[in-house]
């Protein structure tokens, strides 16, 4: 390897993990907002329910597509939801393609019948897919605050009576609630998913909302003001995260979001990992689609100050950080040999220091956001740090998968909105096979997760004839994580 090559590595090794570094103090400063906020909801203006001159017409939006699994679950559950009738619709906004179709029809005229105002609303295509779909039913919608549920989520009861009140305030545009996780100990893919989610809406939603810095709708399981969502140009569908995108330009036009960590909507996990990669790609383009398309005005905005610019656009880089690992990653072993053939540039390995405090700062913020839901016992301390490891390892099997989702958003290749499969899983005992939506083609990136699983052991053997074991447990783990990623996708087929 020439001395020139050796330098290009080095450069581009420690650019990436310098931005992995600042992303991990951005993440640290959201955890001392978390720590230190203080709860205001007590004292936001809010609607008197028990008034009804004071309760507002809302209307639910149920956005959904061949959701056989799932329709009977939702609709039982959505009519359920305590709020006067004579101030609510429902709206099934169904652009299924199968058989579903039908049941949900029959379903729909069953719940009419009860004096329910829900409609089943048609449309010829899926144009703009989730977008064009609450867009085309915004239209008609005659509430004043539009709250929308995917069909894998089970709002409580009481829902409405907790959210609906803070919009009281004129200037807040949004209402978003924690997801909760019904399945979460199904299995090894729902407990990494969920400890990563429980992080999202933790951390980073708090530690964001408490000091006023732009957060995101999660497209489902929150309320919008009708009039925000026009003020801010309607839905659009030229992202994969048409929520993120409405999100900001909201934002940018100066409307508030309240957050409520403390009302928690229950929704089911993906328990196959192909059902995993293609919620995964989707999430991670469409960031990347969104910092293309927004960190501009976000920088040029002259009505939002420096720190919520810089927490606006680590967050529109949020995704781009797994390309960031996997270019760390990839050049990691190249790095080990470099640092064993060049002596004289050993003092530039003191830059891998950076990714171990990036280590250690995550470690600590994801401790308590842990914590915070699950307690903080000894055992769960212990539980954790397991989890932890187990999660790092997964999230660094899905790199490559995730870094092609953000190359393509950043590229601006179009493609179509591919719908997370739901599967009717409320239990261990229940089984996900035979589930007619999972993926029947195996991913082609798994022949190279394959040949990835096989380099990083290379990289783990050679610290033996190096005499070299500093990267020996990254590539353990980056060893780990693309063979769990790759045997199950080979295995987990209906």
């Amino acid at each position: 390897m020439g001395l020139t090559i050796a330098y290009i590595i080095i450069a581009v090794y420690s650019t990436a993990l310098i931005l992995i570094f600042f992303y991990s103090l951005s993440q640290l400063n959201l955890l001392i907002n978390y720590l230190g906020q203080k709860r205001q909801n007590e004292e936001a203006p809010k609607y008197n329910l028990l008034d009804p001159k004071e309760i507002p017409y809302v209307t639910i939006q149920l956005p959904i597509y061949n959701e056989e699994y799932v329709m009977e679950r939702l609709l039982e559950n959505i009519s359920k939801i305590e709020y006067p009738k004579s101030k609510l619709e429902i709206q099934v906004l169904d652009d299924s393609t199968d058989e579903s179709v039908f049941d949900t029809a029959k379903h729909i005229e069953a719940l009419k019948k009860t004096g329910l105002d829900i409609q089943h609303i048609r449309r010829e295509n899926r144009q703009g897919f989730k977008a064009g779909a609450l867009k085309e039913g915004l239209e008609i919608a005659k509430g004043e605050f539009v709250a929308i549920f995917d069909a894998d989520f089970l709002p409580e009861s009481d829902w409405l009576k907790k959210t609906v009140p803070y919009f009281k305030d004129e200037e807040i545009g949004v209402v978003q609630t924690r997801w909760g996780h019904i399945n979460r100990d199904y299995s090894t893919l729902t407990r990494i998913q969920a400890f990563a989610l429980d992080a999202h809406f933790t951390l980073e939603q708090v530690g964001r909302n408490s000091k006023g810095h732009f957060i995101n709708f999660n497209g489902t399981a929150g309320i919008w003001r009708k009039e925000c969502i026009l003020d801010a140009g309607n839905w659009e569908g030229d992202t994969l995260t048409e929520d993120l995108d409405l999100s900001y330009r909201a934002q940018l036009k100066n409307w508030k979001f309240k957050y409520l960590e403390d009302v928690e909507t229950p929704a089911e996990l993906p328990v196959v990992i192909s059902a995993a990669r293609s919620q995964q790609f989707r999430w991670n383009k469409g960031g990347a689609e969104n910092f293309r398309k927004t960190v501009w005005s976000v920088i040029t905005a002259k009505n939002i100050p420096f720190r919520t610019k810089f927490h606006g656009v680590m967050h529109l880089l949020n995704s781009s950080m797994f390309l960031c690992v996997f270019i760390v990653a990839l050049l990691s072993i190249p790095m080990l040999y470099i640092k064993n053939t060049y002596g004289h540039l050993g003092w530039i390995f003191e830059v891998t220091s950076f990714f171990i405090v990036s280590t250690i700062i995550l470690f600590i913020c994801y401790w308590f956001t842990y914590k915070s839901i699950q307690g903080s016992s000894f055992d769960n301390f212990v539980d954790y740090i397991k989890l932890f490891f187990t999660f790092f390892s997964v999230a660094l099997g899905f790199s490559l998968h995730n870094s092609i989702a953000v190359l393509e958003g950043h590229m601006g290749k179009r493609s179509e909105f591919v719908r997370t499969p739901k599967f009717n899983i409320n239990s261990l005992t229940d089984s996900w096979k035979g589930n007619k939506y999972l993926a029947k083609k195996l991913s082609p990136n798994m022949v190279i997760e394959f040949a990835l699983m096989v380099y990083f052991l290379f990289g783990m053997y050679s610290a033996v004839p190096l005499n070299d074991y500093g990267l020996f447990p990254f590539h353990l783990m980056l060893f780990l994580g693309f063979g769990f990623v790759f045997f199950k996708s080979l295995t987990s087929k209906a």
